[in-house]
């Protein structure tokens, strides 16, 4: 498939076809708070770490966001700083817009997410959206991209500790998971596990409207899409989805 990858920052009359592009996250992705309250903004606010790729027909195919943040800021990353949060995807992106507003010069890019238009996957396009992004965050003059990167295929094994399906390896020495293997092939490396990368707390009407599943009975629930089972608490009306992702780093 023959693509332009271009920025937001360059092309910002496109902004309307990227943000609308289709998608096919599951359901229970559209509800986390904090990626709500900040992933639409990166668009609008931080465009230049907003990569699109257009077909031959100028059609929108896939985007790459990203967001720039100081890992190394006091308070961050551990006592010595550096250290990846356990908060994964919704800390960083609360840590890139606090940054922006008091204006903390940043020191690392978090890949936020690679998205490809339902009708254009299984070509490759996310390994060159990858690859892309990498390309622009060392023409920015960072040195190195982070990514809190949800496994694939996880969904398959929601009972599965991430801890044990991370680090898992097929033959050739690569990860078993798919978009974990892209990552590496692209040169990354796993440095940790998020534990609680993203969180989604609601009724369980709520929760009944997103899945069709009656969530009547207390415990774990298997919901399709979801890396890790449901809590489920009927007594007091509620449910909760903590994602796991696991901690990669591109060094550019």
């Amino acid at each position: 498939m023959e693509l332009k990858v271009s920025s937001l920052a360059e092309r910002p009359e496109m902004y309307r076809q990227v943000v609308e592009m289709p998608d096919t996250w599951p359901e229970l992705m559209q509800h986390d708070f904090t990626g709500n309250a900040h992933y639409d903004r990166i668009a609008t606010e931080l465009p230049e770490h907003v990569l699109f790729a257009e077909d031959e027909r100028g059609e929108v195919v896939a985007h790459a966001y990203s967001v720039p943040f100081a890992l190394a800021a006091e308070g961050r990353g551990g006592r010595g700083g550096g250290e990846l949060p356990a908060r994964g995807w919704d800390q960083v992106l609360v840590w890139a817009f606090q940054d922006l507003r008091a204006g903390t010069r940043p020191d690392t890019v978090s890949a936020i997410s690679i998205v490809v238009s339902p009708h254009a996957q299984g070509t490759g396009l996310s390994a060159r959206m990858l690859a892309a992004m990498r390309d622009n965050a060392a023409a920015h003059g960072f040195r190195e991209v982070v990514a809190p990167v949800r496994p694939s295929a996880k969904h398959l094994e929601p009972r599965t500790p991430i801890t044990e399906y991370a680090y898992r390896v097929r033959e050739d020495g690569l990860p078993y998971d798919p978009w974990l293997r892209v990552h590496a092939r692209a040169g990354a490396t796993i440095v940790a596990v998020a534990p609680a990368s993203m969180c989604v707390a609601a009724s369980l009407e709520e929760w009944r409207a997103w899945t069709g599943l009656p969530f009547d009975s207390d415990g774990e629930v298997e919901v399709p899409g979801a890396l890790t089972p449901v809590r489920c608490d009927v007594e007091h009306g509620y449910a909760v989805y903590v994602e796991p992702n696991v901690w990669m780093r591109h060094t550019l």
